[in-house]
């Protein structure tokens, strides 16, 4: 007979199960492979959660870092995040931290740090103020502020390049090893540089105003004076700036100097505090130039200013002498038997004593000699230096002088020359 009835469920396959391995494995292979060397993409990090009260602050990526040092040697935190960079010319780049810190140049001030970054190479010589543009040397007014700056004054400045002016000019240039001629040549020029603009304003203060008083006719009523101070502003910032009263005058058209108010601004020059580079080892007073210089140990010049000297021949002391005494800000006594036509010498009065201020008849220094009744000082007159009128002493204005006192000490030799 043909087929049994009954039918086979399910059918048998066509082909054996294990046929079909031969398709699917190299299938699987394929798509391991590319498992292998696929990675998913980074999920940006979630924000973190905020910090409840009391809890511990949580890290951030400065926690294992060691404290940057600052440039005074103090360990000072990681710098905060999202601050300015900045880069010098010829430096790294730095980070800027403002933060308010106290330092011996700035008391409660606030300073900038500048934190060294990572891979960077340290410059310590990097500064942190901004760099002034030097001035130039036109001008007899810059020529007489340049040689004050670098301590060869010329007396007042003017403006008006005179005798005082071309002395201090010819010792500068033997301070550089210059040709001697007392003409601002083009080397003369160069070495005068100095840094710092030409010109800056002066503020009036309260101060200023409640301290001018006037200065008695007579030795008596200065005597009576509780101090000898300036008689007008014109006179105080004249003093301040080591000039004229005519160049301010002649610089502020528009100021009442009389009645200016306080906060009120005038233009003066920008006089700057010489650095000398050593003390006195011998001061040289030179008669016939009416000129007094500081000499070092080797015999450099470190200061040149314009002197009065006796206007008797036999006054003037001659010779080494030496420092016996200094004050500054001195009072004066007041002798009658050195002044035979003054009120006090017709009266009798005696001796009477002044107190100090920039007025007393010796201004704001006395350096004594060895020699009694001798000595360097200031003058109430800074425009009359230079001439022969003293009784005796050497004259300086006041601030010359007080730039010599910084200088010499008890026995400091002196040489008076004709």
């Amino acid at each position: 007979m043909g087929r049994s009835s009954r039918s086979q469920f399910p059918p048998p396959p066509d082909k054996p199960w294990w046929r079909h391995l031969f398709w699917v494995a190299p299938l699987g292979v394929a798509v391991g492979l590319g498992l292998a060397y696929w990675k998913p993409a980074e999920a940006p990090p979630a924000p973190g959660p905020s910090r409840a009260k009391g809890s511990p602050m949580p890290q951030n990526d400065f926690t294992n870092r060691p404290p940057v040092q600052s440039t005074n040697n103090a360990a000072v935190p990681p710098p905060p995040t999202g601050q300015q960079l900045a880069r010098t010319n010829d430096g790294p780049i730095f980070r800027e931290i403002g933060r308010s810190q106290t330092n011996h140049l700035n008391p409660g001030g606030t300073t900038a740090r500048r934190i060294q970054l990572p891979g960077q190479t340290n410059r310590a010589a990097i500064s942190q103020t901004p760099v002034q543009a030097i001035m130039p040397v036109r001008t007899d007014f810059d020529l007489q502020l340049a040689l004050d700056r670098l301590g060869f004054s010329p007396g007042n400045i003017d403006g008006l390049s005179g005798p005082q002016t071309r002395a201090a000019l010819r010792a500068f240039q033997t301070q550089q090893g210059l040709a001697v001629n007392g003409q601002l040549d083009e080397n003369t020029r160069q070495r005068l540089a100095t840094r710092g603009a030409a010109w800056t304003t002066y503020v009036v203060t309260t101060n200023d105003l409640v301290s001018l008083q006037p200065l008695g006719g007579t030795w008596t009523e200065k005597s009576q004076q509780n101090r000898l101070g300036f008689e007008s502003l014109l006179e105080l910032v004249a003093e301040k700036h080591h000039c004229s009263e005519r160049l301010l005058q002649r610089e502020n058209p528009s100021v009442q100097w009389a009645q200016i108010p306080p906060g009120s601004t005038v233009r003066v020059p920008a006089v700057i505090k010489p650095q000398f580079q050593g003390r006195a080892a011998l001061i040289r007073i030179r008669l016939a130039e009416r000129i007094l210089q500081v000499l070092d140990d080797t015999g450099r010049v470190l200061m040149h200013c314009p002197c009065s000297i006796a206007a008797q021949v036999g006054n003037r002391p001659l010779g080494e002498l030496k420092i016996s005494t200094i004050a500054p800000n001195p009072n004066y006594t007041f002798d009658p038997a050195k002044f035979p036509t003054s009120p006090e010498a017709q009266s009798g009065s005696g001796r009477l004593i002044i107190n100090p201020g920039p007025n007393n008849p010796v201004g704001t220094v006395w350096i004594g000699l060895d020699r009694p009744g001798y000595g360097i000082h200031g003058t109430p007159s800074p425009d009359k230096i230079g001439r022969t009128e003293s009784l005796g002493c050497f004259r300086l204005a006041n601030w010359n002088a007080n730039r010599l006192l910084s200088m010499v000490a008890i026995g400091t030799r002196v040489l008076v020359e004709p």
